[in-house]
């Protein structure tokens, strides 16, 4: 019998839910009154056995300010985009990531239709930066 093959462990911390209010989308009156975003981050990183200590470790807080000023700086036009360029931003902030899965909600997307949420979502490698 083989074997299963063994894999790298693989851990991560996870950022859910950060609520933003923002002016992103393609339409006039999202630039003009904004929308409340959502933001879900997940950072991998190896920290099985990890030195109990910040400066070993992926600063959260750090993330959250990366992801906040993307969310409130520049208006995108779509959430793809937007999604994209935290992912890579937190990616170049944060040498010890090894990939990042960035979503962005927009709960009160302009839709025609009852829904609950449309998101985009992204994981990138370190090595596709």
């Amino acid at each position: 019998m083989n074997a299963a093959p063994s894999s790298p462990s693989s851990s991560r911390v996870v950022l859910q839910g950060l609520e933003f209010h923002a002016r992103h989308g393609v339409y006039d009156t999202e630039a003009a009154l904004g929308a409340r975003f959502v933001v879900d981050a997940e950072l991998y990183y190896p920290f099985a056995g990890l030195a109990d200590d910040l400066d070993a470790a992926v600063n959260y807080a750090e993330v959250y300010a990366a992801i906040a000023a993307e969310i409130t700086g520049t208006r995108r036009l779509l959430i793809e985009v937007l999604a994209d360029q935290i992912a890579r931003r937190v990616l170049r902030e944060q040498p010890r990531l090894t990939h990042v899965t960035v979503r962005v909600h927009k709960p009160f997307a302009p839709l025609p239709g009852v829904f609950r949420d449309v998101f985009a979502e992204l994981t990138l490698r370190r090595a596709e930066l």
